[in-house]
């Protein structure tokens, strides 16, 4: 955990996944150093003053260019990680310059709970925020975003379908919506007595109350998007093209297609479908282009391939940057 109090950049403390194994990340003036608590001994990797030098003009850059503050978050989003970010960003709004934070993120997903504390952390300290998706923001990253005022993409850029991922018995995180989506197929087939002997064994062994943990990921992931897409997204959305005025039902209405759509595994077919700025928009949800920013895509671009040439090399599963914090 890190310390409750306000740390100084030469030494934090951060939870890691390493590998797929919790470990804590500690981040120091001059290296990264990550202490796995399930092996005896410390594995380092160098962090020079060079690359924390690139990587600090970088941002600079981009919240000069944005005029707002950034922060980067490259990895997982799991439950348990909340107090590290909360420190994270009240280190931030100590030295904070804007009202608007633009959220520089990569993710394959992980816990909509956990992405709900977030929302509500950021948005305790920042009128605004935007969110920049350089290369992908799955499941629960989407849910991520659609928390944001503005969503910046390009053409290679991809958000998924909403498919929260919780942890079943064994411990395992799996995405909720695959699982209901077989327990419905099978009750149907169960229904119109074509089940077979196998599928039967599945379907009697299968947990009551983990199915109603994965009804219950559902059902909140779409409650969020929902509230999040009315409160912020929408909120200067007044007009129709034709200049009628946008009513609050109107909101809600669209809030709810776009969030049924997203959480239907049929349609997607697969818990990591890129979804790229065209399909998003046929569903009526506005992207902002920042390919259409040359000096935007220039600077994001170099700083997106240092953060993940850095992370790679390293074999880190999770990065967080910020002007005071890396």
């Amino acid at each position: 955990m890190l310390n409750s109090k306000s740390t100084p950049l030469d030494e934090v403390h951060l939870p890691a996944w390493r590998n797929g194994r919790r470990s804590r990340l500690k981040i120091c003036r001059t290296q990264v150093c990550v202490s796995s608590s399930l092996t005896a001994g410390t594995m380092e990797y160098p962090i020079t003053d060079a690359i924390k030098s690139l990587l600090n003009q970088e941002l600079k850059k981009l919240e000069t260019h944005l005029k707002a503050d950034v922060l980067a978050y490259y990895g997982p989003i799991f439950d348990g990680m909340e107090g590290s970010f909360l420190q994270v960003i009240e280190q931030l709004n100590q030295q904070k310059a804007h009202n608007t934070l633009f959220v520089i993120l990569t993710t394959n997903g992980g816990s909509a709970t956990a992405v709900e504390r977030h929302v509500n952390i950021i948005r305790h300290h920042y009128s605004e925020v935007n969110f920049i998706v350089p290369d992908r923001a799955f499941s629960a990253g989407t849910i991520f975003c659609m928390s944001g005022n503005k969503i910046f993409m390009d053409y290679s850029s991809v958000l998924g379908p909403i498919d929260p991922q919780i942890q079943n018995k064994e411990g395992k995180w799996v995405p909720a919506l695959g699982y209901l989506d077989k327990i419905n197929e099978l009750i149907q087939k169960a229904q119109n007595n074509t089940l077979t002997q196998a599928e039967f064994i599945i379907l009697k062994d299968f947990d009551l109350a983990e199915l109603r943990a994965y009804e219950q990921a559902k059902e909140l992931t779409i409650d969020l998007l929902k509230k999040w897409l009315v409160k912020y997204k929408f909120e200067t959305w007044t007009h129709h093209k034709d200049g009628t005025e946008v009513t609050q039902k109107k909101k809600e209405e669209r809030a709810e297609e776009i969030a049924d759509t997203l959480s239907n595994n049929r349609k997607w077919k697969s818990h990591s479908r890129p979804l790229n700025i065209e399909i998003l928009e046929e569903l009526k949800l506005k992207i902002d282009d920042f390919g259409k920013d040359p000096i935007l895509t220039e600077s994001l671009r170099a700083y997106h391939r240092l953060v993940a040439d850095f992370v790679t090399k390293n074999k880190l599963n999770m990065f967080v940057h910020t002007r005071s914090f890396i």
